[in-house]
């Protein structure tokens, strides 16, 4: 049962709009919440995936402002994380209000080069960011918390993202070292969470004023530091899954009381249909769980339209950087390893080395190197081995593959293979060596084409106890 703290209830009936009932968000917030996914155009279509799904009895219903995303029935909700699709990284299950962000940020179809996402984990925006940017061009995705940034390297690997740089600071540190930099931003700042009572019983239970005050001063740091990494010209999102006005619209506004001159509130009325009624006077989205049965949001775009003094000076640049660009004879020694296996190396990414292991570096990067240091670049390809080279799982989840290359299991089978064993299989392959396998035609991972059967390439840590039918 939902627990709303008192004080809570006396301060958002300061903020909910006039047209809104609190007793109807009171109800709402005691409704269990929508099961959301977004499916992941990197890996398939929407249409494709839904052929795949729509006769095992699910049921799609659109989200009006992701065209990726949809309300989900007549699936086995306890499974939904367990099954092999889910694994193979061809959808996300993400609540539907934060699909809200990067659709504001790309809103137009805008087409950034470089692009901030300022706190990232799980890495539901930051995947969504990258399909919306189709791969190309350079993703920075930060998080401070290190805990998270295992799980958000996790989540950017399933889902077959190539075009990310990871980092791992406080988000106040990217003005300073990052100044007018990046195209784009989001901002989906830490926040109480009011919005997310309906996933959370809790969230509200032992809701403080205090605490509300000093996240909103954390917020509006995070936020000059985001406006400071932004160039003249760029887009910054700003979002939370909060409903009070001190942690969204005033954060804004301080923003704007501190650069009159180069901030501008982009309208969202019109970002999808019926948009306008969660619309404020400055054109932000103020989200609450009764109007699209959902979780609550706040997003707001503000356009840079003048460039601002630095605040501090450019830090010293970052030294030893540990990778070199790869020589020619190496790009064709890999490419060609690649090949054979029906993998191709996208012609836009720097190849790069450092000791024995390739990498595969996002367009653009060239132009931070030294500016701060890294936790991750790109994608990890192969380690050199005594006979060739071995492989990373990442790789072959995230370059593209000839359909005809990836031998296809079927559903029982697929399930052997990511619960780690290996798979009885007298079907068209290799008499021996290194292949993939996949299902749906799209790739599972490595295995070791023998008499009779595939030996299990999945690296240890990612081997499930438990996978299902979808």
């Amino acid at each position: 049962m939902v627990q709303l703290n008192p004080d809570f209830i006396n301060s958002i009936r300061q903020d909910i709009p006039a047209h809104l009932s609190l007793d109807n968000f009171i109800d709402y917030c005691g409704r269990p919440l929508r099961r959301s996914i977004r499916i992941n155009t990197l890996k398939i279509t929407v249409a494709d995936f839904q052929s795949l799904l729509a006769p095992r009895g699910w049921q799609f219903e659109p989200i009006p402002w992701c065209p990726a995303g949809f309300w989900l029935t007549g699936h086995n909700d306890d499974e939904l994380g367990n099954c092999i699709e889910h694994i193979q990284g061809l959808f996300y299950i993400q609540e539907a209000s934060s699909m809200l962000p990067p659709t504001a940020l790309f809103m137009g179809d805008e087409s950034f080069d470089m692009v901030l996402d300022t706190a990232s984990a799980p890495g539901s925006k930051t995947t969504q960011i990258a399909a919306l940017m189709q791969n190309q061009g350079l993703l920075v995705a930060n998080e401070y918390s290190s805990s998270r940034v295992k799980v958000l390297h996790a989540n950017i690997a399933r889902m077959g993202v190539s075009n990310t740089a990871i980092t791992h600071f406080d988000g106040r540190v990217f003005g300073e070292y990052q100044y007018e930099t990046f195209e784009a931003v989001l901002l989906d700042a830490p926040c109480s969470g009011e919005g997310t009572v309906r996933k959370d019983p809790d969230a509200l239970k032992y809701w403080r004023q205090e605490e509300i005050n000093g996240i909103a001063q954390t917020q509006r740091a995070l936020i000059l530091s985001a406006f400071q990494a932004l160039k003249n010209g760029g887009m910054l999102v700003y979002s939370t899954c909060t409903l009070n006005t001190l942690e969204n619209q005033q954060v804004c506004q301080f923003l704007k009381e501190t650069y009159p001159d180069a901030v501008e509130f982009v309208s969202l009325a019109n970002l999808f249909e019926q948009a306008d009624n969660a619309t404020t006077p400055e054109g932000f989205l103020h989200v609450w769980p009764q109007m699209y049965d959902s979780e609550g949001f706040f997003v707001a775009a503000i356009k840079k339209i003048a460039s601002i003094e630095r605040a501090l000076p450019q830090p010293k640049a970052q030294k030893n950087f540990p990778f070199s660009r790869a020589s020619r004879k190496q790009r064709e020694a890999i490419t060609e390893h690649l090949e054979a296996l029906g993998l191709g190396l996208p012609a836009d990414q720097s190849l790069m080395v450092r000791e024995s292991e390739y990498w595969l570096f996002p367009q653009g990067f060239d132009e931070l190197i030294g500016s701060m240091r890294f936790q991750r670049i790109g994608l990890k390809l192969a380690d050199e081995a005594k006979h060739g080279f071995k492989l990373r799982h990442e790789a072959i989840m995230a370059l593209p593959c000839e359909p005809k290359a990836v031998i296809e299991l079927d559903q029982q089978q697929a399930i052997e293979y990511l619960m780690g064993r290996d798979v009885m299989f007298n079907g068209n392959k290799p008499a021996k060596g290194e292949v993939i396998v996949g299902h749906h035609g799209v790739p599972l991972g490595l295995a070791k084409s023998m008499p009779g059967k595939l030996k299990n390439s999945l690296p240890r840590e990612l081997v499930r106890d438990k996978v299902r039918p979808a």
